[in-house]
């Protein structure tokens, strides 16, 4: 009895030196992975940041505190705000973070985010009351990069990094978004009435380029027929002429042709017409006697 009892006595001791070997061994040995850091405590005081990958601490006298180093988000709730001009508006934002020093992070304040958080809303408070409503409502990338540059200078010190600010939504008073509703509602009117005056205008636009290339096209329709008449007619002209003197030219060539005694003949015949009208006086020019002798020859004469 006595050796099975020694034996059940060495056989739980053995496995409360392997309890505690694991113990141990779980907490000596940590993995830390490549976002994260540890700020390792030993008997209180820091001796520096520990990681990636396999970190070895001492039970009991090391106390490890995790950091993580890639950037967050967080969020700040409805803030109501009183402007420059004194109008009372709700705003939230988004601002993000990231530490560069893990151990500042530790050691410089208790729990930096719900510090930043605070410091945040105050420093939202204080940027939109130097700023008035109308330049709220307007100019939110200049409150950002003003909240942004506040918060920065605050968290620096702590090894924080605060990389963006992002006004989320602003909410004015229900009297403001009622005048900007109208203001919006006038100008989409004055928008349309633009619009409609400009169309009206490139129409009478077009309308009076029309009616100006139309005159043009007719002034020079109309050149361009009195052109054609004018040719037509100093053609004609010159054909005229060209007829008159192909005729001048065949009388004259006939008259050539044409002896003495016909041209008493046609003479004669002149004076028979002259003698059928009821005239009672005879005029004879004095060539008539020697118009007889070239029609009667010489031989008469004798």
């Amino acid at each position: 009895m006595d050796t099975f009892a020694a034996g059940g006595t060495i056989f739980c001791f053995v496995g409360a030196v392997l309890i505690i070997g694991f113990v141990f061994l779980a907490n000596a040995i940590r993995i830390v992975p490549e976002y994260q850091r540890l700020v390792v405590f030993r008997l209180g005081r820091s001796v520096g940041t520990k990681g990636p990958g396999i970190v070895l601490l001492i039970p009991v006298i090391d106390r490890a505190v995790k950091v993580d180093l890639r950037e967050q988000i967080r969020e700040v709730p409805h803030q109501v705000s009183i402007t420059k001009d004194n109008a009372p508006i709700s705003i939230d934002f988004l601002w993000y973070y990231k530490v560069l020093d893990p151990t500042m992070s530790v050691l410089q304040v208790g729990n930096f985010e719900l510090s930043a958080a605070g410091i945040a809303a105050t420093t939202l408070r204080a940027v939109i009351g130097g700023i008035p409503l109308d330049d709220v409502l307007s100019e939110r990338e200049h409150i950002n990069n003003m909240l942004r540059t506040r918060l920065d200078e605050v968290t620096e010190r702590w090894g924080v990094k605060v990389t963006n600010v992002e006004i989320r939504e602003i909410v004015p008073p229900r009297e403001v978004q009622d005048a900007m509703n109208r203001q919006m509602s006038a100008e989409r009117v004055r928008r349309a009435l633009v619009t409609e005056s400009m169309g009206d205008q490139e129409a009478a636009i077009n309308r009076a380029e029309g009616t100006k290339q139309a005159a043009i096209l007719s002034a020079q329709g109309e050149r361009e027929s009195n052109v054609l008449r004018a040719e037509g007619d100093r053609q004609a002209q010159a054909l005229r002429a060209e007829g008159f003197a192909v005729a001048l030219q065949a009388i004259f060539n006939a008259a050539k042709s044409v002896d003495q005694k016909t041209m008493t003949l046609q003479y004669f015949e002149t004076l028979k017409t002259i003698g059928s009208s009821p005239s009672t006086k005879f005029i004879f020019p004095m060539e008539f006697t020697s118009m007889l002798d070239n029609f009667l020859g010489k031989d008469a004469k004798k």
